[in-house]
């Protein structure tokens, strides 16, 4: 009796692989994507490529299946263009084809398809004509963005100033100039480079960097089903991202309670008054 229910098990089991990999499989090959290496079910091409060298490694594919060719991150389908002529040929001459991104997976858990960077299709194309037309208005009636970047130019040669003979490493001050621009444009102020919230923020946007770089980082792309729910290093972006939005929220609650719509002093100004003319 143990071992019928043992075989039947069994034979369940290796029906539903073999319906699971027939499936997959049609899904692989019935797809109008350029030809690449064989992906494994599951895996995809992840032990084809190196991590470590990651560029090198796509390179050397293209050796074998031409400069456009299609690559599976576990079933996440990508295509990879080698080489000038290409990417221009995608890029510059195709533009309108290409200008839709890619659904990355940790991107979904952290943005839900929300933002300038992380929104796809026509969401995008409202929020970047709205950025564009945004950054390009500031300047009547409001400081323009030449200004902020010169005070923060000056700011900047002051603090070169103090170092005086003693050799440093200005990455790390360029680092604070330039997010400090950013901040002034989006948030209406910039921060001293000492102040321990600017600080604070641009220690998370580093370590959030860090962490999609690292291995438990690049699975929780390739599998973010099932990795939010493994313990790792990765579970700390989302504590850092929660971080982030509080921050930001903190700014936005802010500048609703002190906006004057005759003088908008940032971009966030900008896209509450927007906010305010959709909903109308």
């Amino acid at each position: 009796m143990a071992l019928n229910i043992a075989a039947t098990l069994l034979l369940a089991t290796g029906l539903t692989l073999l319906i699971y990999l027939i499936y997959w499989w049609s899904g692989v090959k019935h797809k109008n994507l350029p030809p690449g290496p064989t992906p494994l079910p599951g895996l995809g091409n992840i032990l084809q490529i190196s991590t470590s060298e990651l560029p090198q490694s796509l390179v050397k594919l293209s050796e074998k299946h031409g400069p456009v060719y299609t690559l599976y991150i576990a079933n996440l389908p990508m295509i990879v263009l080698i080489g000038y002529d290409a990417v221009k040929e995608a890029l510059v001459d195709r533009s309108d084809a290409f200008s839709d991104r890619g659904d990355l997976g940790a991107g979904q858990i952290f943005t839900k398809d929300f933002g300038v960077i992380a929104s796809n299709g026509e969401r995008w194309k409202i929020l970047r004509r709205f950025s564009l037309t945004t950054l390009r208005n500031f300047g009547m009636g409001k400081r323009s963005i030449e200004e902020r970047i010169q005070e923060e130019a000056q700011r900047l040669a002051d603090k070169l100033t103090k170092e005086k003979d003693t050799p440093f490493d200005p990455t790390y001050i360029l680092r604070l100039a330039v997010s400090n621009v950013i901040c002034s444009i989006v948030f209406g102020e910039r921060f001293d480079y000492e102040d321990k919230k600017f600080l604070s923020l641009l220690s998370c946007l580093n370590e959030i960097v860090q962490l999609f770089n690292s291995r438990s980082g690049q699975l929780l792309n390739m599998f973010p089903n099932i990795m939010p729910y493994i313990p790792g290093p990765h579970l700390k972006l989302f504590k850092i991202m929660d971080k982030i939005k509080q921050f930001i929220k903190d700014i936005v609650k802010t500048h609703r309670a002190t906006l004057d719509e005759n003088y908008p002093r940032d971009f966030i100004d900008c896209f509450l008054m927007r906010m305010e003319e959709v909903s109308l």
